[in-house]
């Protein structure tokens, strides 16, 4: 499989945010975290521009870590690559003796090898197995999500994941479909919600079938419960002067990382105090006004990077213990 497919999406960006942190006198060897490896585009990048620090990578498909490893193998051992969830930082960082870093990237959402390797089942433009999983020695895949849930947990999963309006008119067609044989391969699903889907719903927005396979990815690989602890346990991991910077592809993705940012860059003083204490004062500095887009020429280049939104923070204080 060819590395030279993989664009790493608004790359100069990220190293832009994060290079105030990566060269900071005070930490003449940062620690930067990769919390989304996949094949190790931008990891590469960091190793490449900030030629003293140390990266730790995290990624839970064993293929991805796999592949990136000989990728990363030149930087020797200042790339230190661990299969774990991006949530499981905390216990991560504890593990490696680390007890804060300089910076923290996640690039959420499927990698450019799990789209393109036909037989995961993530890409509804191609007929495969309804897995889904970014990590495939653990968990339920999506046939299992999709012929053993019930018909109301489907709706609930199509709407808030998939922001899909037709999802009870969709799951009508499963729960039909499923009685007569159960789900296994994607072209049978997309082939169903075309027909299910009402003429003036399929003009719009692109393949029909795309809310649904991002709904069942998300619910199958929990991606915003994980997401829901990784973002604070990141900000939390940072030293003071430490940078974030956050990829997201949807709005629930992007609505998250936002909610995280704002509540870190608030004051949270009561109303009405004439001098605020230091323990009320924000922790956090938006570094992005709201989330950046990438430029026209990106997207021109790399499809991918069309849904992109990115935004970054900088831990400005310490909690108060």
């Amino acid at each position: 499989m060819s590395q030279t497919r993989h664009v790493p999406v608004m790359l100069q960006r990220c190293l832009d945010l994060l290079a105030p942190a990566l060269r900071d006198q005070a930490h003449p060897e940062p620690v930067v975290v990769d919390c989304t490896l996949g094949l190790g585009g931008h990891s590469e990048a960091l190793l490449e521009a900030f030629p003293t620090a140390r990266l730790i990578a995290l990624d839970r498909d064993k293929e991805a870590l796999r592949l990136s490893g000989e990728r990363l193998a030149p930087y020797g051992d200042r790339a230190t690559l661990v299969h774990a969830v991006y949530d499981e930082l905390p216990d991560v960082l504890a593990r490696l003796g680390v007890p804060k870093v300089q910076g923290v990237l996640f690039d959420l959402g499927v990698s450019s090898m799990q789209l393109d390797e036909a037989d995961r089942g993530f890409a509804y433009a191609q007929d495969a197995p309804l897995d889904m999983r970014m990590d495939q020695t653990t968990g339920i895949g999506a046939a299992e999500v999709l012929n053993t849930y019930p018909p109301g947990e489907l709706v609930r999963i199509l709407r808030a994941y998939g922001e899909e309006k037709q999802a009870k008119r969709i799951v009508s067609a499963i729960v039909r479909e499923r009685e007569k044989e159960p789900f296994s391969n994607s072209a049978r699903l997309v082939e169903l919600i075309r027909d299910a889907l009402p003429q003036a719903a399929k003009r719009t927005g692109g393949n029909p079938a795309k809310r649904t396979f991002q709904a069942l990815r998300i619910e199958v690989n929990g991606e915003l419960s994980v997401l829901e602890r990784a973002i604070p346990a990141a900000v939390e991991s940072l030293a003071v002067g430490g940078r974030i910077a956050v990829l997201s592809y949807h709005s629930l993705e992007d609505r998250l990382v936002k909610q995280v940012f704002a509540a870190g860059a608030a004051n949270t003083a009561p109303p009405g105090l004439p001098v605020v204490p230091e323990r009320y004062q924000p922790r956090l500095k938006l570094l992005t006004r709201g989330a950046e887009l990438p430029t026209e020429e990106e997207v021109a280049e790399n499809r991918r990077a069309a849904p992109a939104r990115l935004r970054g923070a900088q831990r400005i204080r310490e909690d108060e213990r």
